[in-house]
């Protein structure tokens, strides 16, 4: 069932459809852009041009993810919101002072897709559920690993991204010293610079201060285009 009210969850003065589940969801440009213009923030950003020298291997624009069919369209990049790709780009200007790098596997995710994962893994230690959405809806969550810069290989985590096992937890210590010194400094640099860890997943961080961003279902196209307006004017 869907409900109707007259003024938006933060009064932006549009009308506001929320959910099966009693959530507002932005699924317009239009409401979208009120946010923005709210609070300048919300700004979804196109994280390459955000944090230069980041690696992208986005794997729901692939057949390589645990659903084993693209989620996405084909990516060149993904988005975040303004603060959170800051962020990122301090941890990645550290990183690179040794010799490292990021690699983002998701980040922005589509309301929409995360329902249809939750019909694959309803586990919420590795799926968000619907019902809270995630915080790839809101734009303040990223997926990532640590790379070395030279060789562009990836720096042993012990497991694959989207590994959905105790191997994956942070709390699990069974692993080669590497693999844990190579945790925690990603844990250590992604913490220092505003992020928190989701403790089932080594490679999920939510930026701790998220809530106040809305849930979206905006699509990459439109935020494509966006981002081409904006290049224009």
């Amino acid at each position: 069932m869907l409900f109707f009210f007259a003024i938006g969850p933060d009064n932006y003065g549009q009308q506001a459809i929320l959910n099966q589940y009693g959530l507002w969801v932005i699924s317009s440009d239009s409401d979208y852009q009120a946010t923005i213009i709210k609070d300048p923030a919300k700004e979804m950003v196109d994280i390459k041009t955000m944090v230069p020298k980041i690696t992208f291997d986005l794997r729901y624009s692939q057949n390589n993810n645990f659903t084993k069919v693209k989620l996405y369209p084909t990516l060149k990049t993904s988005f975040l919101r303004r603060p959170v790709a800051i962020s990122v780009a301090a941890v990645q200007n550290e990183l690179r002072q040794q010799g490292l790098g990021l690699k983002i596997f998701d980040a922005y995710r589509p309301y929409s897709v995360t329902e249809k994962m939750w019909l694959i893994v309803k586990d919420d230690r590795y799926a968000a559920d619907p019902k809270n959405g995630s915080g790839h809806n809101r734009g303040i969550a990223v997926d990532l690993t640590i790379i070395n810069m030279k060789t562009k290989m990836e720096l042993n985590m012990g497991t694959d991204f989207d590994n959905f096992s105790d191997t994956a937890h942070h709390i699990f210590s069974s692993l080669p010293a590497e693999v844990l010194q190579n945790r925690l400094l990603l844990r250590r640099l992604m913490e220092k610079n505003g992020f928190k860890p989701l403790e089932t997943e080594w490679w999920h961080y939510s930026y701790a201060d998220g809530t106040a961003f809305e849930l979206m279902d905006i699509s990459f196209e439109t935020l494509e285009k966006r981002k081409k307006k904006a290049v224009t004017r």
